[in-house]
């Protein structure tokens, strides 16, 4: 089994190195059965996976630190905030000297480069965000919880804001939008679509005030971030690793589990096909994986599958981080070709049928897995790859190498320097507000209420001309000025002109919708 180890793992292209085989006795590593991931095989995509407390997070670290050595920028997901010891060179000795030596490896404790960023100013580093429009009604619907037919109502509202020109920036655009089409005004406005029933708007709503409460206004809005700046590399050659912190947002899972899908659907739309290089221009780590799946809808799903399935071509890998394969739809499962599996539990009736589901999705090999997989060590995993012909490598019990940077957080001041040196603080500190959907309704009503005015004055006027039997060229002549100021209001008005700036919108404004419903913006 060693000898199959040696010789599947024994790749000429540029490798990643987890570590070596554990021998058959299940004690003693074998220095020479490297076990390594084919940097050309990376943007396949793959699984960690493992109980609490196995070691999922140090894997992660392993992988993040030798990309970057390699060149390539990684995005991780920090949900504890333990991933900033990135930042920071290990201390070594103890041990970490101890597994390096068992595995005869090079090691020297590093830092990395890394770029912190927050969820709408939630943490440390620069804050993330994205406009309604942008994160689109697949993915919003998501986030609020709504059945099929609401999610669809969603989509309609979308629509119909695209034709006006309306932007939906922050959340109360939406809201704005949504009490229009149900007002007395705004009713007509999707006869021809539709229409929009009061009970779903009024569901929509709600959930969008409990998102605002919950800190959505923070999420959403402007400036948005844009994706190419997870993709960048140091003067020296390293891949920046960008670490969402998300600690400050444990209590919204949802929220932070569609947000990272909305940076991959971007991520989507925005890069070129590049077909199959020599290794990724990006791999995205998309931690906590189950809260995205959870009571998803087929569509959701589905869509999920197909942006996994087309994202490679554009040479990004992406890594689903959770506890069970099982906790990944089989559709996406199917798709995730590196696996590095950590120890699962088996004290429960589902623990033991996760387990035999994960069994089942290995290769055969000499391995009794459902005995191996609850006995693994605390830095031990089982490993099977896609080699550089794409074909799976055999399954090895590996002793994964400690990382070089620090396990666990970087200290406050560590945090601090990273923050004022910081290339992209200066770029999305500030929140911006500028005229949007919501300023644009209002200015709208302000016309309607000012024009019914003026009609009730008009009105008022021509009763007393009739009254007092004024000559009709004396009436023709004032209703001509009455006109004329009336046009002279409307012209001059805040809404008039605000009318006239969302018609330029749509004039210059290139609307798509892809997999998500996402709407490509214009870089600026």
């Amino acid at each position: 089994m060693v000898a199959s180890i040696r010789e599947g793992y024994a790749f000429t292209e540029p490798s990643i190195v987890l570590g070596a085989a554990v021998g058959e006795d299940g004690e003693a590593v074998v220095p020479d059965a490297v076990v390594r991931l084919p940097l050309g095989s990376m943007n396949r995509h793959g699984l960690v996976a493992g109980a609490t407390g196995t070691g999922k997070t140090v894997t992660l670290q392993v992988l993040a630190e030798q990309l970057s050595d390699a060149g390539v920028p990684v995005f991780l997901a920090d949900v504890k905030g333990d991933l900033t010891g990135l930042a920071t060179p290990a201390a070594g000795g103890g041990r970490i000297e101890e597994r390096m030596g068992s595995l005869a490896q090079e090691w020297t404790g590093t830092a990395y480069p890394v770029e912190l960023l927050n969820l709408g100013g939630h943490g440390v580093g620069a804050p993330v965000r994205a406009t309604v429009t942008d994160f689109g009604p697949t993915l919003l619907s998501k986030v609020l919880r709504l059945n099929k037919t609401q999610e669809s109502s969603l989509g309609l509202v979308f629509h119909w804001a695209d034709q006006q020109g309306l932007a939906l920036l922050d959340l109360k655009d939406l809201q704005a939008v949504i009490q229009h089409l149900v007002s007395d005004e705004g009713r007509g406005d999707l006869k021809n679509l539709g229409g929009l029933a009061k009970s779903t708007a009024g569901v929509i709503l709600r959930e969008l005030v409990a998102l605002s409460a919950a800190g959505g206004d923070d999420f959403f809005g402007e400036p948005e971030f844009d994706t190419a700046d997870l993709m960048r590399t140091t003067p020296e050659g390293k891949g920046v690793i960008s670490c969402l912190e998300l600690p400050g947002v444990q209590d919204k899972p949802v929220l932070f589990s569609t947000f990272l899908m909305w940076l991959l659907a971007d991520l989507f739309q925005d890069l070129p096909e590049v077909g199959n290089p020599d290794k990724p221009g990006l791999v995205f780590f998309f931690d906590e994986a189950h809260l995205l799946f959870d009571d998803a809808s087929e569509a959701f799903l589905d869509s999920v599958e197909q942006a996994v399935r087309l994202i490679r071509s554009k040479g990004v890998g992406v890594f689903f981080v959770t506890q069970t394969p099982t906790d990944v739809p089989d559709s996406v499962l199917a798709q995730l070709g590196n696996r590095v599996q950590h120890a699962l539990r088996a004290h429960t009736p589902n623990d033991a049928k996760a387990l035999r589901a994960t069994v089942s999705t290995y290769p055969t090999s000499g391995y009794d897995l459902a005995e191996v997989l609850t006995s693994l060590r605390t830095g031990e995993a089982i490993v099977t790859v896609l080699s550089e012909k794409g074909a799976p490598t055999p399954v090895a019990r590996t002793m994964l190498r400690a990382p070089q940077g620090q396990i666990g957080p970087s200290e406050q001041a560590v945090l601090e320097e990273l923050q004022a040196g910081s290339s992209l603080a200066g770029k999305y500190s500030a929140a911006v507000d500028r005229e949007s959907a919501y300023e644009l309704l209002a200015a709208r009503l302000q016309a309607v209420e000012e024009d019914r005015a003026a009609e009730e004055t008009a009105t008022t006027d021509d009763d007393r001309g009739r009254s007092s039997g004024s000559s009709r060229s004396s009436r023709s002549s004032r209703s001509s000025r009455e006109d004329d100021s009336l046009v002279e209001r409307v012209v001059g008005s805040t809404a008039f002109r605000s009318m006239l700036r969302s018609a330029g919108t749509v004039i210059g404004r290139e609307i798509t919708r892809s997999l998500f419903g996402t709407g490509r913006r214009r870089r600026r």
